[in-house]
């Protein structure tokens, strides 16, 4: 998954993502901009400068550093002023005759359009800055950790920015406590909050331990700074522990009205809940019998394989795939050795797509590996961060969470079963080669400032599944059937997911069942089974974007298939020339279609 390192105030939550630089790759020929692209521009310029500065956080990570040392406001007042900036910003929008703007300028006018009104939902309709102490939590550890990781310029401006937030540290903390109401956070989202806020610590001794950058007076305002700072995190702490958990009573799951709503504008798409479903439920048959293919090749032969007949019963057909994944999760690496092996995938899965030419490279396209920071962990195993386009450091990160410390010895055994070596390099080609890493920063060169801050999750989410067929079909690792089986495996889980947070959110569906789904009908492992579920309690209407994005991709690919001279190089190349908008806009954009 693509993770965002900070929380934005309450009107940006459903924004993250890069700002495209002023000077980047040509955007494509279009016609001369025209009064009303002029005024269009006007407005959205006067838009953006107040967002970034009323979310200081996010400009950080997008590249403008000119609010490096503050924090976000996240008191009443300030949830009035950003409805006050969406309300105003979709009323002028309305104003502005669409029909003359440019195709790309178009684009960007739904785009900000929907983003408008998904903000003004969370806010009016939604109202998770009230439940949802998760996003808080990550609104500090990112402040802290966007200065740090990233070395955008020398290190006593950056320890500099770093006091004032630190400084501006127990004011938010106090706001965040205010906002949430105990009886409508739920419980797990409570629990978690805490275990993320216990990170923030570790950020901050990170940050003491190189004043000697600065000059005396400077190390010493540092000094005090954290020292208050850590004292507002242990009360912080205190309250969360104390107060917020065993008064945390709320209900995780949305409902079918908030659900569809919430739905409808994160996906942006046509398709209904019942209509995900019922193509979710298709597929995960479809992918099961593609994987029962696979096991009989991996079987044969194999003293004690179970029956695996061409036509096989229910019954035979899930014995015959446990079975064959039985082998494929035998190749486990050593616990310390996740992260060492994750940087060997990466290295070999760009040596395979740039052996194979699949897609042209940004020249200046930097991935690393990294350990996941504390304060982010609990989410997800692995995410990809990439800095904003206006980021002078544009190294892209794939963070790999360590095994934690407090795990049993069976858990650990289920961990590493499950992100096998065949697991984990599916899990790269996803967040990193070709998925999540480069794609955006293909997304990064593009210059329009709209198309870098309103980016579709869809078509990120959706483009790094399709990342990992294209390397299948272009025979990785060999087309070793373990590396097909763990392929289909996540392949199996996209879908899946789709049917989980539906059912979840809309349906009741309990842990029980949602297990046994998991374990059973996707072969996966109680750790991973068991994340899936906190992780579906923690969000809502994620989950579908991989599913219904990777659908988009494929149906777009072959439309292009059907026309003359395609070569799947320049399709990729093109498709990604548009920074990230929804992949129906990157079909109208290449086939010149009228803009919808």
């Amino acid at each position: 998954m693509r993770r965002i390192t900070l929380c934005l105030t309450a009107a940006a939550l459903a924004i993250a993502a890069p700002l495209a630089p002023v000077l980047a790759q040509p955007a494509p020929t279009t016609a001369p901009a025209s009064a009303e692209d002029a005024r269009f521009a006007a407005l959205t310029d006067r838009a953006l400068e107040t967002f970034l500065a009323r979310n200081p956080v996010f400009a950080t990570q997008l590249g403008d550093h000119r609010f490096d040392a503050d924090l976000p406001d996240l008191s009443p007042e300030g949830r009035a002023a950003d409805r006050k900036l969406a309300s105003d910003t979709l009323a002028a929008l309305a104003k502005i005759n669409r029909a003359k703007l440019s195709r790309e300028n178009q684009i960007d006018a739904i785009l900000y359009a929907d983003q408008l009104r998904y903000q003004l939902f969370s806010l009016d309709r939604l109202q998770d800055w009230s439940w949802d102490a998760v996003q808080y939590a990550g609104t500090a550890g990112g402040a802290l950790y966007g200065l740090s990781s990233r070395e955008f310029a020398p290190l006593p401006v950056r320890l500099r920015a770093a006091t004032g937030r630190l400084e501006k540290l127990p004011a938010m903390l106090a706001q965040i406590r205010s906002a949430l109401n105990p009886a409508r956070v739920p419980p797990v989202f409570a629990t978690t909050a805490s275990a993320q806020n216990k990170g923030l610590n570790g950020l901050i001794d990170g940050l003491v331990a190189q004043k000697a950058a600065l000059s005396p007076a400077e190390a010493a305002r540092l000094a005090i700074a954290a020292a208050t700072a850590k004292t507002a995190v242990s009360d912080h702490q205190h309250w969360l522990d104390a107060t917020l958990a065993p008064n945390a009573k709320g209900n995780e799951r949305l409902g079918p009205a908030l659900y569809d709503q919430k739905l409808a504008l994160a996906l942006n798409s046509p398709l209904s809940r019942q209509e995900i479903r019922t193509r979710a439920t298709a597929k995960i048959a479809s992918i099961r019998a593609r994987m029962y293919a696979i096991s009989r090749t991996l079987l044969a032969g194999r003293a004690g394989a179970p029956a695996t007949p061409p036509s096989p019963t229910p019954d035979q057909q899930q014995t015959a795939i446990e079975a064959a994944f039985a082998i494929v999760n035998a190749d486990a690496v050593a616990p310390d050795q996740v992260i060492p092996y994750a940087k060997q995938t990466l290295t070999d899965a760009i040596a395979f797509v740039k052996a194979h030419d699949l897609v042209s490279f940004p020249a200046s396209a930097t991935f690393n590996v990294i350990e996941m920071p504390e304060y982010a962990r609990g989410f997800a195993v692995a995410y990809a961060d990439m800095p904003g386009a206006l980021e002078t450091d544009q190294r892209g990160f794939y963070a790999v969470m360590p095994i934690p410390v407090d795990w049993t010895s069976e858990q650990t055994k289920s961990f590493l079963r499950e992100y096998n070596k065949w697991a984990i390099n599916e899990l790269t080609i996803h967040e990193a080669m070709p998925g999540h890493l480069l794609q955006l920063a293909k997304g990064n060169q593009y210059r329009s400032r709209l198309r870098g801050v309103f980016q579709s999750n869809p078509m990120i989410e959706g483009w790094a599944v399709y990342g990992e067929g294209v390397m299948a079909d272009a025979g990785y690792l060999h087309g070793d059937p373990r590396y097909l089986l763990a392929h289909l495996k996540l392949d199996l889980r996209g879908a899946l997911n789709s049917v989980l947070d539906i059912d979840f959110h809309t349906g009741g569906l309990k842990r029980e069942a949602a297990m046994r789904m998991m374990t059973k009908t996707a072969f996966q492992e109680e750790r991973e089974a068991a994340g899936k579920w906190t992780r579906m309690q923690l969000s809502s209407a994620q989950l579908p974007v991989y599913f219904v994005g990777y659908s988009e991709w494929i149906d777009l690919r072959a439309a292009a298939q059907k026309r003359p001279g395609f070569n799947l190089k320049q399709f990729h190349d093109n498709a990604l020339a548009h920074g990230s908008p929804p992949v129906r806009f990157i079909r109208e954009l290449l086939f010149d279609e009228p803009i919808r």
